[in-house]
């Protein structure tokens, strides 16, 4: 009975024993399963926000806000460039370097002046976290000025040969709780004329700018002003501004070679474009100096063409003379197009001062001899 018990209680221990170690095996498979994964070493920004939304203020006041960041990682934070989208916000002196848990700040500064309605103002930030090297800070909100006008500057872009009346709407809207009146409309120039329209009495209004050819010079600039029964902005002005492409757009209007005698071949390209609706054809293009040459390339058939102009190797081109790249057209105001050609002087060095002889026929002793 004995060695029976002991057999037994042999097997029992053994089977316990592989019970047990099965236990642990599962208990230590699902601790390293569930064991966080290991911390990336370097720095790590973190902001509390990256938007900042403003609210409502009126137009000419300066919004400031400070982005609050953390080094939320194991290794110095380095900020290094801060870069404001456009010129209306501007970045203060930020915290260039923030140790491992420690903050910093980014201040933006938003000048309202000249906006209006719903604005939004963005500034990237440049930093050496690994993770996250580029970001965006965003300031937004509404700007409210007493008096609304939308566009504040009428613009008509033209072309010449096909010149005909435009016109510009300007949305003027009241945003103070008493009517508005408006009264004595003027435009100085003839080459604009204006109206002005009523929407809502009291509240919105238009302002109907019309261009009026013909027009002899490529821009004409004019302000357009109203008087308003308002002291908040007693005065409304737009200004209306045409420009008046040209049909045939020679670029760059002349060619500029390296000072002195060409060491080497040296090649220019000039691009000539249509605006117009007709289309052009070149031909016979030249340069009127021995050893230049000139291909033509039309890229765009009837509307734009690449010249490519070839100086050969010592061309030095003589004070006053004339040079110049000309192509033939078929257009009636463009003939002949003419690109002039420069070249700088080289520098010349100063005389060396005359070696003097005495009466002897020997030089002078130097001085202090």
């Amino acid at each position: 009975m004995k060695p029976i018990l002991v057999t037994l209680l042999t097997a029992f221990g053994v089977c316990g024993s592989i019970a047990l170690g099965q236990g642990e095996t599962k208990n230590a498979s699902s601790a390293v399963a569930t064991a966080a994964p290991a911390e990336i070493s370097g720095p790590k920004i973190k902001f509390a926000e990256t938007v900042f939304d403003f609210g409502k203020v009126k137009a000419g006041e300066v919004v400031r806000h400070d982005f609050v960041f953390t080094n939320t990682g194991t290794a110095t934070l380095e900020i290094a460039a801060v870069k404001p989208g456009c010129g209306c916000t501007t970045a203060g002196t930020w915290d260039k370097q923030v140790e491992p848990g420690k903050t910093g700040s980014i201040p933006l500064q938003f000048n309202s002046t000249g906006f209006g309605g719903t604005v939004a103002k963005s500034a990237s930030v440049t930093c050496n976290d690994p993770g996250l090297s580029n970001l965006v800070l965003l300031i937004k909100g509404t700007v409210w000025r007493p008096i609304d006008v939308t566009p504040a500057v009428a613009v008509f872009n033209l072309q010449s040969e096909t010149q005909t009346n435009e016109t510009k709407v300007v949305r003027i809207v009241n945003n103070l709780e008493e009517p508005l009146d408006l009264s004595d409309l003027q435009c100085s120039n003839k080459a604009f004329q204006a109206e002005l329209k009523t929407v809502r009495p009291g509240k919105e209004f238009e302002l109907h700018i019309t261009a009026v050819p013909p027009f002899t010079v490529p821009s004409i600039t004019a302000p357009v002003t109203l008087k308003t029964s308002s002291t908040n902005m007693p005065t409304i002005t737009v200004n209306a501004y045409v420009t008046v492409q040209q049909p045939v757009v020679v670029t760059p209007a002349q060619i500029i070679l390296p000072a002195g005698a060409l060491v080497k071949t040296f090649d220019s390209v000039v691009a000539i474009r249509t605006t117009g609706t007709n289309t052009l054809a070149l031909s016979d293009a030249s340069v009127n100096i021995p050893g230049a040459e000139v291909r033509v390339q039309e890229i765009q058939p009837g509307h734009f063409f690449s010249l490519m102009v070839n100086f050969p190797a010592g061309l030095l081109i003589k004070p006053g003379q004339k040079v110049e790249m000309s192509v033939k057209s078929n257009h009636p105001r463009f003939p002949l197009i003419t690109v002039p050609v420069f070249q700088p002087q080289p520098s010349t060095a100063p005389a060396a001062a005359p070696h003097s002889v005495s009466a002897s026929g020997t030089s002078p002793a130097p001085a202090g001899k």
